[in-house]
């Protein structure tokens, strides 16, 4: 045989693609080596990680002998990345060479290879396990440290390797020794990995709601956030409690369903951002303002996802928010209104998911004073105007909750009995609206989750007014002035707000806290 094909895979946008590796070798000819299918730098030096791993493994080095060899990645007009495929181009080549005996046919091979043949972890793996089993293959070999996260995926049987030569040992029913002598001794076999299980463990943060002193109103934003999945900004002078109460809203909101962990879990391991198998807790995102536009929405000549689809499911917190780029923050309307980003670009385009609750924290003016009894703001009347206008009306409409953090008394910081309620308690009562809405939407065609899903056609649904609260919400937006989306955002605030209360119709009540939610500027 001079010909063979073995199956391998990449990372492409956030979903596994199936790669196909050809090799042909043609014998007693000048030495040439070729590896083709639009492989990047990182893919074509695999031909020297191969090389090495080979030699070093007991067989033959392919740039010591007089043949051509042709390696193809399959399909051709997909840029390949990556050094996923160094098993794979490997196992070709000893199977072209006849050198090694297997059957590749519903096998996966995934792994860098070291010089001395050992199998380096890889990103992605959980995508492309996902992708390997939907399209039928039963078997799929990774680098051991990867096996853990494979092991995720129900239906494919996963196997380990610690290095090229147990892989072949594994897959071989013949390979020849140095000298071209046939090897038929028993060989050990890897062990299967065992099904990973989804166990959520239970872990102790360092701040605790209690642990905050005063800004009860603030809290009690944060905990409408977090029950209906509503963005909300806090603005108040610096030292407040702003970046810790942002920290800690993470640990109030609900645990992740089983699909939103792989979910979640699989977009960290392309990025390469998975330190354990599983992340089993909402995200929290926390950029710095000095973050570039790509690094926040994503993108590059191959679209990768930003900040915005790393924080899905969980908290994008975006600290001094308006001293970030100006197109930065006009790029936040589309996932913030759609949940999703969609990313154009040359070479191809991408849709990556987004749905985060936005945390957002400022001062009130650049210096941070303003509004401040004890301090006098020194801001000049054009500094002010400058730095409220760097975040526009529209991002403005889209943040539902407006929460003003100002400074806590002395008395309250000194005094040891002052405690609020702690976190499982506010977690409980956000647990218990989201069951609520859960159960409203069960049967809604868009597959609703959370109150800041609905629409406007939802609104009259699921959120119905009574007349007496629609005229009290009429007048008051006639007063300040809302526009249309700012509108509907009070009432799925409301909404949320009942939702809390376990009170199936929305009130008055309900209302008018909604409303004292909103920016207390022109929009």
């Amino acid at each position: 045989m001079s010909f063979s094909r073995v199956y391998s895979a990449q990372t492409h946008l956030l979903k596994g693609k199936i790669v196909t590796i050809e090799v042909d070798i043609t014998k007693k000819t000048l030495h040439a080596f070729t590896l083709v299918g639009l492989p990047d730098k990182a893919v074509d030096e695999s031909k020297d990680r191969m090389s090495s791993a080979l030699k070093n493994s007991g067989f033959k080095s392919p740039k010591n002998q007089n043949q051509k060899i042709v390696i193809s990645l399959s399909p051709a007009d997909l840029k390949k990345e990556g050094p996923y495929f160094d098993l794979a181009i490997a196992l070709a080549y000893l199977l072209s060479g006849e050198e090694i005996d297997f059957d590749p046919k519903g096998k996966i091979f995934l792994g860098e290879l070291a010089l001395n043949g050992e199998l380096q972890p890889i990103k992605g793996v959980l995508p492309l396990t996902e992708q390997a089993m939907r399209l039928g293959f039963q078997e799929i070999f990774v680098p051991v440290m990867n096996a853990q996260e494979a092991a995720l995926v129900p239906g494919i049987t996963i196997y380990g390797a610690k290095t090229l030569k147990e892989v072949i040992d594994h897959v071989s029913k013949i390979h020849l020794d140095r000298k071209g002598n046939p090897m038929e001794k028993e060989r050990p076999k890897i062990l299967a990995q065992k099904p990973t299980e989804i166990i959520r463990k239970d872990k102790t943060h360092d701040v605790d709601f209690s642990d905050i002193k005063g800004q009860e109103s603030a809290k009690r934003g944060l905990e409408i956030a977090a029950a209906g999945g509503h963005n909300i900004a806090l603005s108040g002078p610096p030292g407040t409690g702003k970046t810790m109460l942002a920290r800690v809203f993470s640990h109030i909101l609900p645990e992740l369903g089983n699909d939103d962990i792989l979910e979640i879990t699989g977009i960290h391991s392309i990025v390469g951002l998975l330190e354990d198998a599983l992340i089993t807790e909402p995200p929290f995102r926390a950029p710095h303002h000095t973050a570039s536009y790509v690094s926040m929405i994503g993108g590059g000549s191959n679209p990768k996802p930003g900040e915005v689809t790393l924080a899905h499911k969980g908290v994008l917190f975006l600290d001094e928010f308006p001293e970030f780029e100006k197109r930065v923050l006009e790029a936040l309307r589309q996932p913030l209104e759609d949940n999703i980003v969609s990313i154009s670009r040359a070479r191809g385009s991408a849709i990556f998911p987004s749905n985060f609750i936005l945390v957002a924290a400022m001062n009130p003016c650049p210096c941070g004073n303003r509004g401040n009894k004890d301090k006098v703001c020194i801001c000049r009347p054009n500094d002010l105007e400058r730095y409220n206008r760097r975040i526009s009306g529209p991002i403005i409409d889209r943040i539902d909750l407006w929460v003003t953090v100002g400074n806590v008394d002395y008395k309250k910081l000194s005094d040891e009995v002052v405690r609020s309620e702690r976190t499982h308690t506010i977690k409980d009562r956000v647990k218990a609206a989201r069951l609520i809405q859960e159960k409203r939407f069960l049967n809604s065609k868009r597959k609703l989750k959370t109150n800041s899903d609905m629409n406007a056609k939802d609104l009259g649904i699921f959120a119905p007014l009574s007349p007496d609260v629609k005229e009290l919400l009429n007048n008051s937006a006639e007063r300040l002035a809302l526009s249309a989306r700012a509108y509907h955002r009070v009432i799925k605030i409301a909404r949320t707000i009942a939702d809390l209360e376990s009170s199936p119709e929305i009130k008055a009540n309900h209302i008018l806290e909604a409303i004292q939610y909103r920016p207390k500027v022109n929009n």
